[in-house]
């Protein structure tokens, strides 16, 4: 097997009661209302033609045969402020 590093980097506009927390492992997640909270991480998206629509995956062994090839995975989460 050869390694494919892949960096995901998102700037997203949030609204303003959004915060970070830390879950019991030391993992940054998002704080939403209404105590939701939102993690954000890869999804593998398939099609069978690249110009049509992509989407995730009905077969559960698919999408788990593309999750077990991550070693590892980081995100971080910092609110810019001018």
């Amino acid at each position: 097997m050869k390694k494919l590093n892949v960096t995901i980097t998102l700037e997203m506009s949030v609204p303003d009661d959004w915060a970070l927390t830390e879950t019991s492992e030391g993992t940054q997640v998002l704080a939403l209302p209404h105590g939701q909270f939102l993690d954000l991480t890869v999804e593998p998206l398939f099609t069978d033609n690249p110009e049509a629509i992509w989407a995730s995956t009905d077969d559960e062994g698919e999408l788990h045969t593309v999750l077990d090839m991550v070693d590892s995975e980081e995100v971080n989460y910092a609110f810019v402020t001018p």
